[in-house]
């Protein structure tokens, strides 16, 4: 089959669009096999490349997480679905077995991975998943559209409905819009009636966060992003903060939090390594809450309101297979506003 490879860890050199990687084959009785019609990347794909700290690849490794397509096989104990369905698929596998499963939390479980990650991914003509990790799509949502959805939303859902609990009337400060992540959340906040604060080094990304519904925008490279926002509020601050990017925010994020404010993070791609006052922790009694992607009623919820017309993604652009080359240098100069997605 087809499929966008790396044989080493590196830079984007090593990337390789192949015709001869193996088909994958239905592991347990439980598994589907998916026709990927597109797929989508996340910086996670970046991090892959570069490599990561105790994660090991076979070469030819596929790369890629976020994905949809039509069941093409199934395993003898699969129910839910059945060949033909249209899905779209949770890039997070867990064993379904230890505790954390058991209570409900698969991006708990002590054996959780990710497509693409630590699990042959979804950048190729086929991949295999556990059925539990496919939800049906009606007819009339796109392929890009469905491709682009799943990781940040899921993710996104995660962070602002079940760990931060964001409610109605809050003030959410959303850091580095553009990504999809940040932007998935920028949706969910404001239809949760929150007031949304957005940052940015680009003028031009503001400008389209603020079209897209954003309250407030704050430009980050000419502007101190925490006094800001303690002037614009009269020095109370925001209730909740969004900081998926770490080390070049994290400061101006505990700064801009108000007394009993949650700051909810889930990554750092600026780097991983952050200082914390925890005078200024303990005294504003704030929460800082790590999220990783979604479990099972997370992902029902995305898919419903992605089914109901209610949440969806901002796409930036699409490329073919064959240009996934183009595709990650887009997503590395870090000039996109939304999904890069990827037809196969």
């Amino acid at each position: 089959m087809r499929a966008l490879v790396i044989n080493a860890h590196g830079g984007l050199e090593r990337l390789e669009y192949r015709n001869d990687v193996p088909d994958p084959e239905l592991r347990q009785p439980t598994d589907v096999r998916v026709r990927v019609r597109a797929a989508a990347l996340n910086h996670l794909d970046l991090f892959v490349v570069a490599g990561l700290p105790g994660v090991t690849i076979t070469p030819p490794w596929i790369l890629g997480a976020d994905a949809m397509g039509e069941i093409e096989s199934v395993g003898s104990g699969v129910r839910d679905v059945r060949c033909g369905d249209r899905v779209i698929i949770n890039p997070g596998i867990s064993d379904r077995s230890c505790e954390y499963c058991m209570a409900g939390e698969q991006p708990l479980c002590v054996r959780f991975g990710i497509l693409g990650e630590h699990i042959p991914g979804t950048l190729a003509e086929y991949v295999v998943v556990p059925a539990a990790n496919v939800r049906r799509i009606p007819p009339e949502i796109t392929d890009i559209s469905a491709a682009a959805f799943t990781l940040a939303t899921l993710t996104a859902w995660r962070m602002i409905v079940s760990r931060a609990r964001v409610r109605a009337g809050e003030q959410v400060l959303i850091q580095g819009i553009g990504g999809g992540v940040a932007l998935a959340a920028l949706h969910i906040c404001k239809s949760l009636g929150a007031t949304v604060w957005v940052t940015s080094r680009s003028d031009e990304k503001l400008a389209r966060a603020k079209a897209l519904g954003a309250d407030e925008i704050i430009n980050s490279t000419s502007t101190d992003v925490a006094r800001e926002v303690r002037a614009r509020t009269n020095k109370r601050g925001v209730d909740v903060v969004v900081d998926s990017v770490g080390k070049a925010t994290w400061s101006q994020s505990l700064g801009a939090l108000g007394r009993a404010g949650r700051l909810v993070t889930c990554g750092a791609t600026s780097g991983p390594l952050v200082e914390t006052d925890v005078r200024r922790l303990f005294w504003n009694q704030w929460s800082i809450l790590g999220s990783t992607m979604g479990n099972d009623a997370e992902f029902d919820a995305i898919t419903a309101e992605f089914s109901a017309g209610r949440l969806f993604p901002e796409i930036d652009r699409v490329f073919d297979l064959s240009e996934g080359r183009q595709a990650f240098e887009r997503l590395q100069d870090a000039t996109q506003f939304g999904k890069i997605v990827v037809t196969i």
